[in-house]
Parts: C-alpha cells; structure tokens; sequence
C-alpha cells in the first residue's frame, strides 16, 4: 500500500521526494527503534544525510545549497516522517531559522554564517520560545540591549532544537518597549554559542521524538557585535511571521508522515490475524475505521499540498498554512488512535512501532505555534 503518491506532489519536487524516500529506507527505519530507545541524538545519519545532500539543502545554490523550495521540503518532510519523527526532525533543524538569514541578512553574514551551513560545515537552531511564554511571539522576555557596539543578551529560550549542538543560532529578542506597537519591540541576532553567557544543556528526555535534542538555554550578560542584527532593529516579529507561515506548511508535512505511518501499521496488522474464527481485516468495524483514517489522511493530504502552492504563492499564506498544520497534525492524531485500537493490546508494546507514532503524534499539534492558536489564525485571516 502506498499513501505518499506523487500524483499530488508537483512535477519538479519528485527526484528530492524519491531521493528521501530512498535515503529514509536505507538509514532512517533500519535505525528508528535503537534510537527511540536509546534517546541518543542520531549523528550517525545525520551525517549520512549530509554526505547525500538531503541537509540544509534550502538554501540557495549561492551560498553553497542545492535552493529546495518549500515544495520540495514538504515532499521530503512526509517521507522522512514516515520513516520516523525523532531522527526526521533532527535531519530538518541542522538549518532551522537560517532562511531567514538568507533572506534578509548582510552579504558578509551570509558568508560567514550562512555557507558553512549549506556546505554542511556548521549546523544552527532557532531561539524563539520561552519558559512562560511559548507561543505568545510579542510577550517574549528575553532582551538584547545595545550598549556601545555591543549587544548585551539577557533571558531564557526552552525547546531549542540544536541550542547545544549548533554552531550559532538565530536569536528572537526584545529591543524596544512600545506599548503601542507590540510587534515592534522585536529583532533576530545571529548568536554565536561560543560566545560568553551562553549557556545551554538538553532537556529532560521527552516522551516522543526521543531521537531529537531540545535545548535550555540561559543567557547572561551574553555580548555579541552590533553588525550581529539581522535586517533591521524592531522588525524581528513580522520577519518571523512569514518564516512561520512556510515552517507550519512543513509542520503539516511531519503530520501527514506519521499519519501514513499509523495506517500502514494499522492496515498490515489486521490482515492475517485472526479472531472469533475470522480474518480481523473482515470484521465491518475494522473497515469503517480504516476507511474513515484513509479519508481524513486524503483530505489533510489534498489541504497541505494546496495550501504549499498559496504559501509559495504568498497568497493569505498565514491562513493556509495554519490551516495546513492544523488538518495534518491532527488526522496524525486520529490515525494513531485509531490504529492503537485496532492493535488491541499489542497497542502498548514498545516493540510495536504503532506506540512510538502514537507518542511521536502528540508533538506537532503544539510545535510551531499550538493548534490553538492557528485556530485564531485563521478565524482572524478568514
């Protein structure tokens, strides 16, 4: 049975799509349940990754990348995914939050940070959420205050995936303190982890997505150079409102994996086995429930694919893509119910791989901005 078809998938993304599909086969599933176990972060197919070309590709030939467009990188996100979330979502942070470097850094900045990171020399992380604030992107507390021709960075960031691992990172601060004007007191740095007062350790492990590392990291008296601002100061929120408009796109993508994932598992599990004297597969309520997964997964499928195009686009992308991440992640959560219950007991067996996409589900619906929030996002955007 196979439910990532290229059909839906636009002509020019399907040699990455097939490139990760193959990628995920050979390194990702053979390795998925050893490093659930183990909560080991996956450097070893990380690296694998990098040597085939399928790491911090989106950025552009310029600098060094091979330019994936977000089509492209949703096509891969829902193979890796289906493969296995920890490990996919490690592959996919080596570069998280470097797009926006690219976009709106200096030439200079691009250079020195930017290439070493397609060039797989450096890998990066994003620093937007806090301890207390989440996913509120104007009540973050973390401050940078200029003083001379420094930047003097004050604060906490939590959930950072990379914060010990990177080389640098992409920091969300506060810059100003307009009441009137809530979305200007923000600006992004390029944040050095060697520099001094940068202090970051693992969180405790997590229940799902063991394979990927998220980071505490406290900043104290943390001093970097002013030409460190990217773009202009006070422009940090809206530059990261579009970044997000094509991460929850993606986001969508990890969904549609893992939802792939649980009705594959739940389909191949209920034919051959027997009860009460029959093949499970032949019991009318076992087929309603898969024809209801399937159903949902096409229908979060045909709205994250299309909603790609409108981001591309820059059409209303902040509604489509939160309606994108919204659809996908929870028919992810559906289909993971769904397929527990058609496992029965063996539902809860570690060794059954249907218990780590069930645990795995519970993360993207709040990742990238809690469903609850998209929701406002798009009764507001309507």
């Amino acid at each position: 049975m196979e439910l990532l078809t290229d059909d839906i998938v636009p002509e020019h993304a399907h040699e990455v799509k097939q490139e990760a599909r193959e990628f995920a086969a050979e390194h990702i599933e053979p390795n998925a349940a050893d490093y659930y176990e183990s909560g080991e972060y996956p450097e070893d197919v990380l690296q694998a990754g990098m040597d085939a070309g399928l790491v911090a590709q989106d950025i552009s030939e310029e600098y060094g990348g091979r330019g994936f467009s977000l089509t492209e990188i949703l096509a891969m996100a829902e193979e890796f995914y289906r493969a296995d979330a920890g490990i996919a979502l490690t592959l996919q942070l080596a570069s998280f939050g470097a797009e926006m470097l690219q976009e709106y850094g200096e030439e200079w900045q691009k250079e020195e940070f930017l290439r070493p990171v397609a060039e797989n020399d450096q890998r990066t992380g994003l620093g937007v959420s806090e301890p207390e604030t989440e996913s509120d992107l104007a009540g973050m507390e973390t401050t940078a205050t200029k003083d001379g021709d420094e930047w003097v960075i004050d604060g906490e960031k939590y959930w950072i995936g990379n914060g010990v691992e990177a080389d640098w990172i992409t920091l969300y601060a506060k810059t100003g303190d307009d009441e009137e004007n809530r979305y200007g007191n923000f600006s992004l740095f390029v944040v050095p982890t060697d520099a001094d007062g940068y202090e970051a350790e693992h969180i405790p492990e997590k229940m799902g997505f063991r394979a990927s590392k998220q980071a505490h990291i406290t900043f104290e008296d943390c001093r970097i150079p002013e030409d460190h601002l990217i773009g202009n100061e006070g422009a940090g929120f809206y530059m990261l409102a579009d970044f997000f408009n094509h991460g929850r796109t993606v986001v969508g993508g990890h969904g549609l994996g893992l939802a792939a994932a649980a009705i594959e598992e739940a389909y191949e599990f209920v034919h051959g086995r027997s009860a009460f004297g029959r093949d499970v597969s032949e019991f009318q309520a076992v087929q309603h429930t898969l024809a209801d997964m399937r159903m949902e997964f096409e229908s979060a499928r045909a709205l994250n694919w299309r909603a790609c195009e409108k981001v591309e686009n820059d059409d209303n992308a902040g509604l489509w893509a939160a309606q994108a991440k919204v659809k996908s992640t929870e028919t992810a959560n559906m289909c993971a119910e769904r397929g527990m219950q058609l496992h029965g007991g063996r539902s809860v067996l570690t060794e059954n791989r249907i218990s780590r996409v069930y645990r795995d589900v519970r993360i993207p619906v709040i990742y990238e901005g809690a469903n609850d929030i998209q929701r406002n996002l798009i009764y507001g955007q309507w």
